[in-house]
């Protein structure tokens, strides 16, 4: 997510950087890329006219000219803007611990309400929570059925009412199933529609003054851009809802909505869709995304989701291995897999501070690639594994055709498996942590 402006405001903040003393001039020459940077990605005209105006006003004062790091400080000031037009602080969803909690999920066909849904009582599952899904759906075929399936996955509900056309009737019915179990959170999943369309935009308030909801969430597609914008403030100005979940964030390299949508809306980012799996789910922080977009990484998120997915026992044992350098392919095959179910390696690699998006396309890996990588490792022999400078031209052939891949493929894997030891070796040091943790 973010990469193109990532990408763009690191050689404009580089160049800026460059100079060893900073003036009106040059400050507002840096300001005109950031403008045209923001605007490419498809961030709201009016909001980018007025972010530079305050990004300008603040970088040209005589305490930015005078300092002794003048660059660095126009940095901290784009940063510190970037996490105002997000909204500050992380929108928390507080529930009340003594009664049955009830959220509405709304939107536009097609922008991924129903996966959020799972995703959304997945999330609340790990929170403790017991949640329940509630199929209101009428309209769109299968969609009942595709929320009973994500439901088994997760073991959680789903009550629904099949036969029945009317959204009042099966959201009474839920309440009445739900309200003396021990469930304590409703996640009710409506029909996409459009703004425009009156009779559909009725049922919801009519489910809304039915339910009288903790939140309702409104689920926009970020690959739509200023359009999930525009449609969002449609939505909040005949509902009225308290949080927006953007979808496929993974795959939106502009950003614009997620950095129009608060200032346009009033109303936060809750949550952000990072992938197709239920897991890839994360709440919003303003801040972390501002550091993330200026290639200044994200380490407090990168430790919640080791946290979550990663043995600490085993990362105490590999890092007393990296220091004495003794990282092997089946340590590396071990780490791939808990790797694996933390996310994409280069959303994850991207959360390092210093790691841009240039520098992680010699490492990047989807899950197709993290296959092949697996299925070489495993054709090497336990000492081949050990002691990787043992491969010569022969055993690369047979690795090759023992994993279905080619020599090329264990050639370039070798290589990366060189260039990731000594990056892990890098990072395993704490003095280049702490001068690489600093933003400023």
């Amino acid at each position: 997510m973010f990469n193109n402006l990532t990408d763009k405001f690191d050689t404009i903040f580089r160049k800026l950087k460059g100079h060893g003393k900073l003036n009106e001039q040059n400050i507002k020459e840096s300001l005109r890329e950031v403008r045209r940077a923001l605007l490419e990605a498809d961030v709201n005209f009016r909001i980018v006219k007025n972010f530079i105006n305050e990004v300008a006003s603040k970088a040209t004062g005589q305490d930015v000219l005078k300092s002794l790091t003048p660059g660095h400080q126009v940095v901290k000031i784009v940063h510190e803007q970037l996490i105002h037009l997000m909204g500050e602080k992380n929108f928390k969803v507080q529930f009340q611990s003594n009664r049955l909690n009830k959220i509405m999920v709304v939107g536009l066909q097609g922008s991924g309400k129903t996966t959020t849904c799972a995703k959304l009582a997945s999330h609340f599952r790990k929170n403790k929570l017991e949640p329940v899904m509630v199929a209101c759906d009428i309209y769109r075929p299968a969609a009942v059925h595709q929320l009973q399936v994500l439901g088994k996955q997760l073991d959680v509900p789903v009550i629904s009412k099949e036969k029945s056309k009317n959204v009042l009737k099966i959201a009474k019915k839920a309440l009445k199933e739900t309200e003396n179990s021990e469930k304590n959170v409703m996640i009710f999943d409506t029909a996409g529609r459009l703004h425009i369309d009156e009779k559909l935009m009725k049922e919801l308030r009519d489910l809304k003054k039915l339910l009288k909801p903790d939140f309702i969430f409104f689920v926009a597609d970020a690959m739509t851009g200023q359009d999930a914008v525009n449609i969002a403030k449609e939505f909040n100005d005949q509902l009225e809802f308290d949080g927006v979940i953007l979808t496929k964030m993974d795959s939106d390299a502009r950003g614009g909505a997620a950095l129009s949508i608060k200032a346009v809306t009033g109303k936060p980012v809750s949550f952000v869709g990072t992938g197709e799996k239920i897991g890839d789910f994360e709440e919003f922080h303003p801040d972390r995304m501002a550091s993330r977009i200026l290639g200044m990484g994200d380490v407090l998120s990168l430790i919640e989701k080791a946290e979550a997915f990663v043995d600490m026992d085993e990362a105490e044992k590999l890092a007393k291995k990296l220091k004495k350098n003794q990282f092997t392919f089946t340590d590396f095959l071990g780490q791939l897999n808990q790797i694996k179910k933390m996310g994409p390696l280069d959303q994850l690699m991207g959360m390092i501070p210093g790691m841009n998006s240039k520098a992680l396309k010699g490492l990047s890996a989807d899950n197709k690639e993290l296959k092949h990588i697996e299925a070489i490792i495993q054709s090497m022999t336990p000492r081949e594994r050990d002691k990787p400078v043992l491969i010569n031209g022969s055993r690369r052939l047979r690795i090759a055709n023992g994993s279905g891949t080619s020599v090329q493929e264990v050639n370039r894997l070798l290589k990366q498996f060189e260039q990731m030891k000594k990056m892990m070796k890098k990072f395993s040091n704490p003095k280049f942590m702490k001068g690489n943790m600093m933003p400023f």
